[in-house]
């Protein structure tokens, strides 16, 4: 099978900071499925992977990397249970496992949810990886219950991206918040409002934002871009036994002493935490990204992707990851094969 990766962590405008190369299509055991993948989309997670993974060394095998997809059964393990050869499905992948750039995957069945039927192809592969993420922080983390915690604030920093993007929906339709999101530019706030956020701030003056919009302090944050950046005002705008979470890693550590007095609650959110670990509510992702696809089936939710290229080519692949690293892109980019 065709796949595409990398030997070294190079820039992306390096000749071989992608390679394209052949490889055995490999076969399902246990819970395994195997997927004939339509589509990929591209994440930080992507970008910062490859910039990491092989930075002081040259791998004798390339590292196929890539979460998000989109494809066909092909094959299913011997202890499968919930899917079958034909299903469409669509998927955030395991981090610890050879990824979706290529033409066939090996995935888990347990953390793989059935395609939402009335999305095209590339619609569709937009959504695993930023839906499970916002809903995982939402839900497990915060522990939303829509009917007692209806109304609530919910701050959600960087709204224009991936997360921001779909996990503004789903605050606002599926838990009944009021959302406010942050971006600094007008095509970023367009799409926020798009995407259904009550309230638009500017997040290089979010203070002032908040006091003019009349909700100077909020119940809930979920920050989607820099912690550190942000934590002293984070601690200032939370409200006394309020919660924050954080997809971001902390280049410095945290003081979290700020927290104490108003009993602030702190989580991570790591959306790859039930595979990588094999929790015992692994399950819980193949339930979740069902619950999306009849959410987006039935016109509540709706795909964020803004970008498709067509052609699962190492062109495509560095153009995304170039589209990434620029931090300014708005909504999801796809790579449809």
């Amino acid at each position: 099978m065709k796949a595409i990766g990398f030997k070294q962590s190079l820039p992306i405008t390096e000749n071989n900071s992608f390679i394209e190369f052949e490889t055995e299509k490999p076969t399902p055991k246990g819970y395994d499925i195997l997927v004939k993948i339509s589509a990929i989309s591209v994440n930080p997670v992507d970008f910062k992977i490859r910039q990491s993974a092989a930075k002081d060394t040259i791998l004798d095998t390339p590292k196929i990397i890539g979460w998000d997809a989109v494809g066909t059964v092909e094959a299913v393990g011997n202890t499968t249970s919930r899917f079958k050869e034909g299903d469409q499905v669509y998927y955030a992948g395991d981090i610890t496992r050879s990824g979706s750039n290529a033409e066939y995957q090996l995935i888990d069945e347990r953390i793989v949810g059935f395609k939402p039927k009335n999305l095209t192809i590339a619609e569709a592969a937009a959504i695993p990886l930023t839906g499970l993420t916002a809903w995982e922080s939402i839900f497990d983390r915060i522990k939303i219950n829509p009917e007692t915690d209806k109304g609530k604030t919910i701050l959600i920093i960087a709204g224009a991206g991936g997360v921001g993007s779909i996990g503004i929906q789903i605050a606002k339709k599926v838990a009944g918040l009021t959302v406010i999101a942050t971006a600094s530019r007008p095509e970023s706030e367009n799409w926020c409002s798009k995407m259904g956020a009550d309230y638009v701030v500017n997040h290089y003056h979010l203070k002032d934002e908040l006091e003019k919009i009349g909700h100077p302090h909020v119940d809930y944050i979920l920050d989607f871009v820099d912690i550190n950046r942000y934590w002293e005002t984070i601690t200032e705008i939370i409200k006394p036994q309020g919660h924050i979470v954080t997809i971001a890693g902390n280049s410095n550590p945290l003081n979290l002493s700020l927290l104490k007095m108003k009993s602030v609650s702190f989580s991570w959110e790591f959306m790859y935490t039930r595979s990588m670990f094999a929790t015992e509510d692994m399950d819980k992702q193949h339930q979740i990204l069902n619950e999306i696809a009849n959410l987006l089936d039935a016109g509540t939710l709706k795909t964020t992707l803004t970008t498709t290229l067509k052609g699962f080519t190492v062109d495509n692949l560095k153009k995304a990851h170039q589209m990434q690293e620029s931090g300014k892109t708005i909504g999801k980019t796809v790579i449809q094969f």
